[in-house]
């Protein structure tokens, strides 16, 4: 595609050039999508911080999507079923590691060695996802994860 037939956008935080097509602009880092962020309060809490707690463990998050008023909140129900979702993700992985595990265990030495290292990988990159998805809620933002994030935004409107 000719460089010259892309269409130029300003950026309107700090008037950047960059492409009409663009996520994030390449002069300030701020995001080009028009998304949905947190603003106001949902029971005693901000909605970014009722989002965050929804994080911890899967039992806020039940408890959100069940009590009023956070049940009829589009950022809190969203935040609170990628979180159930998420928890499944992470059980059904622990399951399959497992499995592996129990194979890679026959091989002398090596596979202990091995197992640990999955394991450790493993922890490390759930700590990194929750991290994300705690920050990224309590600063107002719909942070979807692939897969997750789109089933838990397509539920999120209150019936």
């Amino acid at each position: 595609m000719d460089q010259t037939n892309v269409l130029q956008a300003s950026c309107p935080h700090c008037a950047a050039q960059m492409p009409e097509t663009a996520t994030y602009c390449p002069g300030c880092g701020q995001p080009m999508e028009a998304e949905e962020r947190a603003l106001g309060r949902v029971g005693p809490f901000p909605e970014s911080i009722a989002g965050a707690l929804a994080y911890f463990t899967f039992i806020p998050a039940i408890v959100f999507l069940t009590v009023e008023p956070y049940k009829k909140n589009r950022f809190v129900r969203f935040h609170s079923i990628q979180c159930v979702w998420l928890w499944v993700a992470v059980v059904l992985i622990a399951i399959a590691l497992k499995l592996a595990s129990l194979i890679l265990y026959l091989v002398p030495v090596l596979g202990a060695l091995l197992v640990w290292l999955i394991a450790v990988m493993a922890v490390l990159a759930a700590v990194i996802v929750w991290s994300v998805l705690v920050v990224k809620a309590f600063q107002g933002e719909m942070f979807q994860l692939p897969v997750l994030g789109d089933f838990a935004f397509q539920h999120a409107d209150p019936s």
